[in-house]
C-alpha cells in the first residue's frame, strides 16, 4: 500500500470512483430492463393478484403502438423481493417511481463471473477428520444453490450413488431444453433452472444452435464451482495427467441446485435476482454465486437487496470477492450479510523451467501437455517483439495480428501479460510459427504465477525474472533457451499465500465493515469440467477433458459454499450469520511456515484489507466456542445507521415491515466478527466505544479471557476482560474503547482474542484514520 496518508487516501478515492461510476448516453425512446420493487402490503383491494396489480401500475405509465407486444414484464418475483423486471424508456421509468406502492427502480446491470487438492490442504481427509466430518444423512438434507452458467450433468461428481431420497421440503424443479432432460437430474443434482429474459432483452435472442438454451453448461464454470460445493468423490482425476488424486467437493453429501444465470454475453441482475428469488422459494439452504458487478449503495445494488431477503429466510450467501487485485478498494459483493471471499494459493503447484542460453535455469509454471515437446539438450533462440523490457507496449503483449511469422517462426517467443487472455496469447504466437511462449508478468501482476493448460508448450514466469529474460533476448543477438515441464509438486512453502488478483479493502461503501471476510483456496483449483469445451475454453482447442484447473475467486467462493453446508449439516440450528462468524473468528493468519500470511502482489505480509480474518479452517469452524450472531433486524438496523432515507430504508424493511429501533449507534457498532474503528486525525482524544456480543456454543460452562494487541495510534480497553457462562447458548456482551492518541499516516491492523484454554475466538481490529477534507 502506499506510503503517505494524502497519497493512500487519494489512492483509495480514485480507486472507488473509477470502479463505480460509469457513464453511458442514453436514447430517451430506448427502452431498457429496470428492476421495479414494490410494496407488497399497498396492493389496493380491486386486484385478485399481485401480479395483475404490478400489471396494471406499469400500464398506466407505458406508452403502447400497434406493432408492439404490450407485455412488458420479463419477471415477476415474490419471495426474497416483491416486484418486476420490466422493459420501460427511461421517461416511463421516471414517472413509474411517482406512482403508489412502488418503492424503488434500479436500472439492469450486468455481472461477471469471477473467474484435488483442496479438501486435504483444509484438512478435510486427514486420519483424524474422518470420523467428524463421515458423512451422514444430514448432510444429504443441505441443498446448495449454484447461481453460475449451469451444469454438466455427466460429470462423475455428479453421480448420486449411495445417496437417500430427496428431502421432500424440496420445491425445486428440473428444467428441460436442448441437451437437459429430467433424468439428468438424481438424488445430487436435485434442481436445475435458466434464467435469460434479462439477458435477451439486453442483447437479442440466444442462438440456439451455438448455446445451449437449458441448464446445461456450455462454459464449464458452473460445472466447476457446483463440484468444488459438493462433488462426489472422483478418484483417479487429473487434468492431462497433472494434480491426479481424488477430486471431491467439500461437502460431497450435499446436493447442488444448478441455477443458469450467465451466458455468453455475460449475467444479467433481472436474471440473478429472479434466480434468487426462486431458489429461495425451492428451499436451498446456501447460495454460492461467484460473479460480481460495480459496487453502488446498498439500497441500489439489486443482488445486496435479493440476498437480504434470501439472509431472512435463513439461507447463507457466499459470494466471490472479485479479481481486481491488488488495486485497493476493488472488492465487489461487500454488502455484511454476504460472506465475501478472496483467494488464496494452496501448497500445491506445477513447475516448469526454462533454461537460458546462459547457462541460468528460471522456475515457472504451467500445464502443457501436448505432442510437441521441445528438446532439452537442444536451445532455440528467443524473442521479445517489445522495445522495452521493464514495461509492456503493444506490440509484446501478443495480440492477434501483432507477430510478423517471418520474424517469430522457429522461435520461443516472450509474451507480457495483459489485454487478452494468456492462453489465447499462446495461440497466436502458435499461428504466427512460434514454436513455445515465455509468458511474463508485469507489475500489475508481480510474482504471483497461475498456471494454463497452454496449446504450445509454454512457462509462465514472474515480473522480475520476466525482465532479466526480456533484457536477454534484447541485448544478444543468439538468446536462446529450452523448456522443461516438471509436473506436479505438493509441500510449497509458504502456503498458502493471498492472490495477487484477489480484490482488496477497504469497503469504502462502509469502511466499518471489514471486507473481504475470509480467503480461501482458489488458484489452481481442480474440479469437474464441461464436455464442450477444451481446457484452455478456446473456440480452436479440441482437447476434451473431465476436470480443469482454474483460478480465480470464482474457485475461493464455493470451498466456503461447501464448507457452510457442512457447518449447516452438523448444526442446522445456527443462522447465516453464526457459520459466518464461525468461520472467520477460526481462520488462521499465518503459514505453513509460521509466518503472517504473504501478499503475492508484493512479497511481503498480507493486511486484513487483503485476507479479511484470515483463511479459513473448517476444522476449527466445527467448534468455534462462541459465535457473534446478528439477526435480519440486526442488520436493518445497521442499515438505519447509513443515513438512509425512509423510501432507500423500504427498500429493505418492507418485506417484514421492519422499521429503526436505532438500536445501533453507528456502523462499527453491527455485532460483525470483525472490527474496523474509524477515526478523523484532527482529534487525538477521540474515544469510540463498540459493542459485540457473543453466544456461546461450546461446553456450558465456559470461561474466556481476553487478549488485545496493541496499537501504536490508540489504546484498547475491553470491559469486561473475562466472560464466564453458565449455559449454552447463552449470550454474554462487551464493549470496546479505543482512545486515540497519536494519529497514523497507515491503516494499523491487529486483533482481539477470546481464550478458555481450548477455543481462540479471533476477530481482527483495524484502525484507520480519516484526513478532514
Amino acid at each position: 500500500m502506499a506510503e503517505n496518508p494524502v497519497k493512500w487516501l487519494f489512492l483509495v478515492l480514485t480507486s472507488y470512483l473509477s470502479f463505480t461510476l460509469v457513464h453511458s448516453a442514453s436514447n430517451p425512446l430506448l427502452k431498457k430492463t429496470y428492476i421495479v420493487q414494490m410494496d407488497k402490503s399497498a396492493m389496493p383491494a380491486s386486484f385478485s393478484s399481485h401480479l395483475e396489480w404490478y400489471s396494471s401500475t406499469l400500464k398506466s405509465v407505458t406508452y403502447k403502438t400497434q406493432s408492439e407486444d404490450e407485455d412488458r414484464i420479463l419477471y415477476s418475483y415474490q419471495n426474497a423481493f416483491h416486484g418486476v423486471a420490466a422493459q420501460l424508456t427511461e421517461e416511463e421509468a421516471e414517472r413509474l417511481e411517482e406512482q403508489d406502492g412502488v418503492v424503488s427502480i434500479l436500472p439492469e446491470m450486468k455481472y461477471q463471473l469471477h473467474t484435488t487438492r483442496s479438501p486435504m490442504f483444509l484438512g478435510l481427509e486427514r486420519e483424524e477428520s474422518t470420523r467428524i466430518w463421515s458423512q451422514n444423512l444430514a448432510d444429504h438434507d443441505v441443498i446448495v444453490g449454484v447461481l453460475d452458467t449451469g451444469i454438466w450433468p455427466e460429470s462423475e461428481s455428479f453421480n448420486d450413488t449411495g445417496m437417500s431420497p430427496v428431502p421432500a421440503r424440496w420445491k425445486g424443479m428440473c428444467e428441460t431444453g436442448r441437451g437437459f432432460q429430467k433424468h439428468h437430474c438424481n438424488r445430487k443434482i436435485v434442481g436445475a433452472r435458466v434464467f435469460y429474459r434479462g439477458y435477451e432483452a439486453a442483447t437479442g435472442k440466444i442462438n440456439e444452435k451455438t448455446e445451449y438454451k437449458s441448464p446445461r453448461d456450455q462454459d464449464g464454470h458452473g460445472t466447476h464451482t457446483a463440484a468444488t460445493v459438493a462433488g462426489a468423490p472422483v478418484r483417479g482425476a487429473n487434468l492431462l495427467g497433472y494434480a491426479y488424486g481424488t477430486a471431491r467437493g467439500m461437502s460431497p453429501g450435499a446436493r447442488v441446485a444448478a441455477y443458469k444465470v450467465c451466458w455468453s454475453g455475460g449475467c444479467f441482475s433481472s436474471d440473478i435476482l429472479s434466480a434468487v428469488d426462486r431458489a429461495v422459494a425451492d428451499g436451498v439452504n446456501v447460495l454460492s454465486i461467484s460473479l460480481g458487478g460495480g459496487v453502488s449503495s446498498y439500497y441500489r445494488d439489486s443482488l445486496a437487496i435479493a440476498t437480504f431477503g434470501a439472509m431472512e429466510m435463513g439461507v447463507f450467501v457466499s459470494c466471490s470477492a472479485g479479481n481486481g487485485g491488488p488495486d485497493p478498494v476493488s472488492l465487489t459483493n461487500v454488502s455484511p450479510w454476504i460472506t465475501t471471499v478472496g483467494a488464496s494459493t494452496m501448497d500445491r503447484d506445477f513447475p516448469a523451467n526454462i533454461k537460458l542460453g546462459t547457462g541460468r535455469t528460471v522456475t515457472g509454471v504451467s500445464l502443457y501437455k501436448g505432442r510437441r515437446f521441445l528438446s532439452l539438450n537442444k536451445q532455440y533462440p528467443i524473442v521479445y517483439m517489445g522495445s522495452n523490457y521493464s514495461s509492456p507496449d503493444p506490440s509484446s503483449l501478443c495480440l492477434e495480428g501483432t507477430l510478423d511469422p517471418h520474424v517469430v517462426s522457429g522461435k520461443i517467443v516472450i509474451c507480457d501479460r495483459g489485454i487478452s487472455p494468456r492462453v489465447q496469447k499462446g495461440q497466436v504466437v502458435k499461428d504466427a510459427g512460434g514454436i513455445g511462449m515465455i509468458l511474463t508478468n508485469t507489475a500489475a501482476n508481480g510474482e504471483e504465477l497461475v498456471a494454463d493448460c497452454h496449446l504450445l508448450p509454454a512457462v509462465a514466469v514472474g515480473e522480475m525474472e520476466g525482465k532479466a529474460i526480456k533484457h536477454y533476448a534484447l541485448t544478444s543477438r543468439k538468446a536462446t533457451a529450452t523448456l522443461a515441464f516438471l509436473g506436479t509438486r505438493l509441500g510449497i512453502r509458504p502456503s498458502p499465500v493471498v492472490a495477487a488478483f484477489s480484490s482488496r479493502g477497504p469497503n469504502f461503501l462502509t469502511l466499518e465493515i471489514l471486507k473481504p471476510d475470509v480467503v480461501a483456496p482458489g488458484v489452481n483449483i481442480l474440479a469437474a469440467w464441461t464436455g464442450e469445451l477444451g481446457p484452455s475454453s478456446l473456440a480452436t482447442d479440441h482437447r476434451r477433458v473431465k476436470f480443469n484447473i482454474l483460478s480465480g475467486t470464482s474457485m475461493s467462493c464455493p470451498h466456503v459454499s461447501g464448507i457452510a453446508a457442512l457447518l449447516k449439516a452438523r448444526h442446522p440450528e445456527w443462522s447465516p450469520a453464526a457459520i459466518k462468524s464461525a468461520l472467520m473468528t477460526t481462520a488462521y493468519v499465518h503459514d505453513n511456515t509460521h509466518n503472517p500470511l504473504e501478499d503475492a502482489s508484493a512479497a511481503a505480509p498480507s493486511t486484513p484489507y487483503d485476507h479479511g480474518a484470515g483463511h479459513i479452517n473448517p476444522l476449527k469452524a466445527l467448534d468455534p466456542g462462541l459465535v457473534y450472531d446478528i439477526e435480519a433486524q440486526d442488520y436493518f438496523e445497521f442499515l438505519c445507521s447509513q443515513k438512509l432515507t425512509a423510501a432507500q430504508l423500504k427498500v429493505f424493511g418492507k418485506y417484514s415491515n421492519r422499521t429503526c429501533h436505532h438500536t445501533i449507534a453507528n456502523s462499527g457498532d453491527l455485532n460483525y466478527p470483525a472490527i474496523s474503528v474509524v477515526f478523523p486525525d484532527n482529534k487525538v482524544s477521540s474515544v469510540m466505544t463498540l459493542h459485540r456480543t457473543v453466544t456461546n456454543v461450546g461446553p456450558p460452562i465456559s470461561n474466556y479471557h481476553v487478549v488485545v494487541s496493541p496499537f501504536k495510534g490508540a489504546t484498547i480497553k475491553v470491559d469486561p476482560e473475562s466472560l464466564q457462562f453458565t449455559g449454552k447458548n447463552q449470550k454474554l456482551s462487551y464493549k470496546i474503547t479505543f482512545t486515540a492518541k497519536s494519529p497514523q499516516t497507515m491503516p494499523e491492523f491487529g486483533g482481539l482474542m477470546w481464550k478458555d484454554g481450548v477455543h481462540k475466538v479471533r476477530s481482527p481490529i483495524v484502525i484507520t484514520w480519516l484526513p478532514t477534507l
